[in-house]
C-alpha cells in the first residue's frame, strides 16, 4: 500500500509518500510561501539531490495539485499516476477530548476539527484546508486524521487538570492537553524494540528537545502525564516559548509595561525561552558557539532549558514510581551529545549513567547508557510521518 502523508500550516505543507509493503520512503518534500509571491516547491526522490519548482501557488490546492504533478514526473517521479496513493494520513494538532485515536475523517470528525479551532486558532484551520484540498483531488480514498493530542488522552484527571474554578473547565474545557503526542508515542514503542522488552511492562520518560520541546511519562504503554499543558507554551524552556511561569509575572508585565493581551502572548512565545534569555538565537547551534566563545547568557540559557528537562524527569519518575529508560529525540535531542550528558548529570540517584563514548553519536539509535546501568538512556531519531502512516494503513485496513 502506498500512502501520502501531509502536515499543513498556513503557509506551506509537508508531504511524504510512502511503501508502507516496506516502510521505505519513495519520496519527500515541502511547498513553501503558499498564497505569496515566491512559491515553490521541494521535492526530493530517495536519497538523491532535491529538486526546487518556482510556481505560483495561490491556496493549498494547487499545491497538493503540484505534489502530484512531481511525484507522477517522467523523468524523476516515483509514481505512474496519483491513483496509486490508496490511502492519505493527516497530521492534525489538537481534536480536544473528542478521540484518543486516530480517525477515518468524516463529516462528524471535521465538525470536531472545527470545533477545536479556538483551542488551536493557528493551527487547526491549515489542518482543515488541508484535509478538504486533498479530499477535493482524491474523493475516492480514505483520509485518516492523526492527532497531535490523541495520545495524552490517557492523562487521569488529576495530572490534566488545573486548579481553577471547575466552571471552567465544565464550560470551556480549559485543561492540560499535550502537544507532540505522535512524537512521543513512536520513540516509546522504538525504545521498547530497542530494549527488547514489551511496552506494557516499562516505565519509560520521552524528551522530545528541539525549538519546540516536551517531556513526557509513558508508563505501560500509555501517556500518564506530560509537560505541555492547555498549549504547547506550558512546560519546558523552549526556543522562544517561556514554559512555566509564575501566571502573577504576566499580569505584573502588563501593567508595567501597558501591554495588550496579544502582545503578552508574543513575548511569551516569540521573544522568550531561550532566544529571550540569551539575546543570540532561538537555535541551539548558534548558543552552544556563542556560549564556547565565551557569552554568558548564552551559557546560562543552555543551562537552564538542561536544568528544567532535568527536573521533569525526576517528576515524572515519581510520578510512575521508577523508571526503566529515558529517551532522547528531534532535533537538539537526537544531534546534541553535551546536552544529553548535561542533562544525565545529577541523574545518578536514579540509576542514571550514560557512556560518553557511546553517547557520542548524532541521528542514528544508540543505547548510551553504561554497563550495569539501572535506567537506559536511549536516542531514538523520531519519525512522526511513519508513525502517520502506521496508524493510517491500520485504519483503512482495520
Amino acid at each position: 500500500m502506498k500512502v501520502l502523508v501531509i502536515n499543513c500550516g498556513s503557509s506551506s505543507l509537508k508531504y511524504q509518500v510512502f511503501d508502507m509493503q516496506t516502510e521505505t520512503v519513495l519520496a519527500k518534500g515541502n511547498v513553501e510561501r503558499i498564497g505569496i509571491d515566491g512559491a515553490f516547491l521541494k521535492y526530493r526522490r530517495g536519497d538523491e539531490d532535491t529538486i526546487t519548482v518556482e510556481a505560483e501557488i495561490p491556496n493549498h490546492e494547487v499545491a497538493i495539485q503540484l505534489v502530484f504533478a512531481a511525484l507522477t514526473n517522467e523523468s524523476y517521479g516515483v509514481l505512474k499516476s496519483a491513483a496509486e496513493i490508496e490511502a492519505v494520513g493527516h497530521r492534525v494538532v489538537h481534536a480536544g477530548e473528542k478521540y484518543a485515536s486516530s480517525v477515518v475523517i468524516d463529516d462528524d470528525v471535521m465538525a470536531a476539527l472545527r470545533e477545536c479551532i479556538e483551542l488551536a486558532p493557528l493551527h487547526n484551520p491549515p489542518n482543515i484546508v488541508g484535509i478538504e484540498a486533498a479530499q477535493k483531488l482524491m474523493p475516492n480514498v480514505k483520509h485518516v486524521a492523526v492527532f497531535d493530542t490523541a495520545f495524552h488522552q490517557t492523562m487521569p484527571d488529576y495530572a490534566y487538570m488545573y486548579a481553577l474554578p471547575y466552571e471552567l473547565y465544565e464550560q470551556y474545557r480549559v485543561r492540560r492537553y499535550g502537544f507532540h503526542g505522535t512524537s512521543h508515542k513512536y520513540v516509546a514503542e522504538r525504545a521498547a524494540a530497542i530494549l527488547g522488552r514489551p511496552l506494557s511492562e516499562l516505565k519509560i520518560i520521552t524528551c522530545h528537545l528541539g525549538n519546540g520541546a516536551s517531556v513526557t511519562a509513558v508508563n505501560c504503554g500509555k501517556s500518564v502525564d506530560t509537560s505541555m499543558g492547555f498549549t504547547p507554551l506550558e512546560g519546558l524552556i523552549m526556543g522562544t516559548r517561556s514554559g512555566d511561569v509564575d501566571p502573577a509575572v504576566i499580569t505584573f508585565i502588563q501593567d508595567k509595561e501597558g501591554l495588550a493581551s496579544e502582545q503578552v502572548n508574543n513575548l511569551l512565545n516569540k521573544q522568550s525561552g531561550v532566544f529571550g534569555v540569551s539575546g543570540v538565537s532561538s537555535d541551539f547551534r548558534s548558543l552552544e558557539e556563542a556560549s564556547e566563545a565565551g557569552n554568558k547568557r548564552a551559557a546560562l540559557a543552555m543551562e537552564m532549558f538542561a536544568y528544567r528537562v532535568r527536573k521533569y524527569i525526576g517528576a515524572y519518575a515519581a510520578a510512575m514510581g521508577g523508571v526503566d529508560a529515558i529517551v532522547f529525540t528531534a532535533g537538539l535531542g537526537e544531534n546534541s551529545p553535551s546536552m544529553r550528558q548535561n542533562i544525565c548529570a545529577g541523574l545518578e540517584f536514579l540509576g542514571v549513567k550514560p557512556d560518553a563514548e557511546k553517547n557520542n553519536a548524532r541521528g542514528k539509535e544508540v543505547d548510551f547508557s553504561a554497563n550495569g546501568a539501572k535506567v537506559h538512556t536511549l536516542l531514538v531519531p523520531t519519525n512522526e510521518e511513519l508513525m502517520i502512516a502506521r496508524d493510517t494503513v491500520a485504519l483503512v485496513q482495520g
